[in-house]
């Protein structure tokens, strides 16, 4: 890795914690380096687990604090801008789960998916921001570099969107592609890193992150890992609002470490002024932020729940505020994930569900009249092609396909069984013109080609042959083959139509079996059978149970014989 001399915008802040400054190797004071000097060095970098020497100590005054403290404002009726949106999120009560689980005590959840960008990370990200700027380190027209799984990526690139900078999230490629459309769609420019990778290693996010911000001129990391900032987001405002939510009165705070910056925060200011509330730390099983240690032992070195969870311990942690350490699992996380929003109907996350597996368990010793309040960190929105999705988490094996959501009526049916006529087939040498007029003529926007012989060639689309014609790929006069995805796989007309609709796969066409026809097949993301219950019979399909339920004058050859999805 690249030294470990901290580079001159890194250097204590008024408003940041000098005792969170220092560098791996402990040195008790930092000076600024010549511009020259630091221009001549090999690239810098400072460690995210470098040893905290914050200052806080139980019962020490606030005002002895060295950092700049923010207020708990009432937000006006008209907001400014969307940033005014971070922070005041909800306390809901957890009426059917904690029950279902036994608990005696009152079950209470803050609900931070509510902030503006929809997760709990838009406080720091913005806290960051803002003291960035009235320290003066922050300057229009510079750019902003943060490694994160993505939470704080978001958060950023918001605040980025409304101030007018320039946004580089670097994240491991494990984070879901969800987060990824979010961070673009707000500005932000993306750069991967293998999920494998250790954080020391220069091809890990937090390795990329350093190098680009010792490439990029203006361009400044704020650091999560190591920024007071982080904590004091939550200490002053998070903490506040908990409080004043419960009117003071809460007996066990559950709450999941990532960065740490939200329980150490939250569990500072509780323990000043909650003295008796226990604090429990959520860590997922491969992450080491436990303690003691010996519950980080095992064998698991991946988890896939994100935004939790590391393999050093971040600066901003403090460790001594928690209470008790539970270990959280995948399957458990994902489980009560569902729950929370089948049950509750809470949009949250993966992690919220980690944190709510650990709540049913630590709040068995509290009794009726006692209080336990679960931060919930973010929102369902960007998971939505993973643990929601009964797929992927049949092919994680996190679900058992017996409990799956209730089940289409052809789910144990082989494919041959579905009876379905043979499709409308288009020969290659038809021009693109001919064939749109044949498909709006029928009513379909696809067709399988064929040669003369009968051998499946590919697929064609109405979509994809309009679009080519607009952008001047093809001419109407060109022939169809021209226009026709061509990836297929095979299948057997003995397979379940239940295996067929958890596969994926990268291809985008899907062929049930007709007489005289070849089985061809290609997995989609939004898969093929779940239609055969929501099209209109036709000349496709032979019918289904459900076609009185249809919509009249529904044309949709999706799916009795094909299906289409964008790749």
């Amino acid at each position: 890795m690249p030294s470990e001399t901290p580079p001159a915008d890194t250097l204590c802040r008024s408003a940041g914690c000098p005792h969170l400054s220092g560098t791996h190797l402990g040195r008790e004071s930092l000076e600024k380096e010549p511009l020259e000097d630091k221009e001549a060095k090999e690239l810098l970098w400072i460690r995210p687990d470098a040893p905290s020497r914050c200052s806080w100590q139980l019962g020490r005054p606030v005002s002895d604090s060295p950092h700049c403290h923010a207020a708990l404002v009432k937000s006006p009726k008209i907001l400014p801008d969307i940033l005014k949106k971070i922070g005041d999120t909800p306390m809901v009560r957890i009426n059917k789960i904690g029950r279902n689980f036994g608990l005696k005590c009152e079950l209470l959840a803050k609900c931070e998916f509510f902030n503006a960008g929809g997760s709990v990370k838009d406080r720091i990200s913005l806290r960051m921001v803002e003291d960035a700027e009235r320290e003066g380190t922050l300057k229009p027209g510079d750019t902003i570099i943060e490694p994160t799984s993505g939470n704080t990526g978001i958060g950023l690139a918001l605040a980025a969107a409304v101030k007018g900078y320039r946004c580089i999230i670097v994240m491991p490629e494990k984070m879901s592609t969800e987060k990824v459309d979010v961070l673009r769609a707000l500005g932000a420019e993306i750069v991967r890193t293998p999920t494998n990778a250790r954080f020391d290693s220069p091809e890990s996010h937090v390795g990329v992150a350093w190098r680009l911000r010792n490439e990029i001129p203006n361009s400044h990391i704020l650091d999560q890992y190591r920024n007071a900032s982080n904590p004091l987001a939550h200490y002053d405002i998070t903490a506040e609002e908990i409080l004043q939510q419960c009117d003071g009165r809460l007996d066990m705070l559950v709450a999941s470490a990532g960065t740490g910056g939200t329980i150490t925060g939250v569990a500072r200011k509780l323990k000043e002024k909650c003295p008796g509330c226990k604090i429990v730390g959520v860590d997922p099983e491969g992450s080491i932020l436990a303690e003691p240690e010996e519950l980080n032992q095992t064998e698991q070195t991946a988890y896939e729940v994100e935004g939790i969870g590391y393999d050093f311990i971040p600066t901003v942690l403090d460790r001594t505020v928690v209470d008790k350490w539970f270990k959280s699992n995948d399957e458990e996380a994902f489980a009560f994930a569902r729950m929370l929003i089948a049950q509750e109907g809470l949009l949250c996350g993966g992690s919220s569900g980690s944190a709510m597996s650990v709540a049913v368990k630590a709040a068995q010793e509290l009794q009726e009249g006692q209080r336990c309040v679960v931060i919930l960190p973010d929102s369902v929105r960007n998971y939505m092609s993973k643990f929601l999705s009964d797929k992927w988490m049949l092919q994680k094996g996190f679900m058992k396909e017996e409990i799956s959501v209730k089940k289409p009526w052809w789910w144990h049916l082989q494919v041959q069984e579905l009876s379905l006529s043979a499709p409308l087939t288009v020969l290659p040498t038809v021009t693109c013109e001919h064939t749109i007029e044949i498909l709006r003529e029928k009513g379909f926007d696809q067709a399988p080609v064929v040669d003369e012989s009968g051998v499946i060639l590919g697929m064609v689309t109405l979509g994809n042959m309009l679009s080519s014609l607009l952008a001047g790929k093809v001419q109407p006069s060109d022939q169809v083959c021209k226009v026709i995805y061509k990836q297929f796989k095979q299948i057997v007309s003995r397979e379940e139509c239940s295996t067929v609709e958890t596969w994926a796969g990268p291809i985008s066409w899907a062929h049930l079996p007709c007489p005289g026809l070849p089985l061809l097949t290609a997995t989609t993301s939004a898969g093929w059978l779940p239609s055969l219950s929501s099209t209109k019979r036709s000349p496709w399909s032979s019918g289904s149970p459900d076609d009185s339920v249809l919509p009249e004058g529904r044309r949709n050859p999706d799916l009795h014989g094909l299906t289409t999805a964008s790749v």
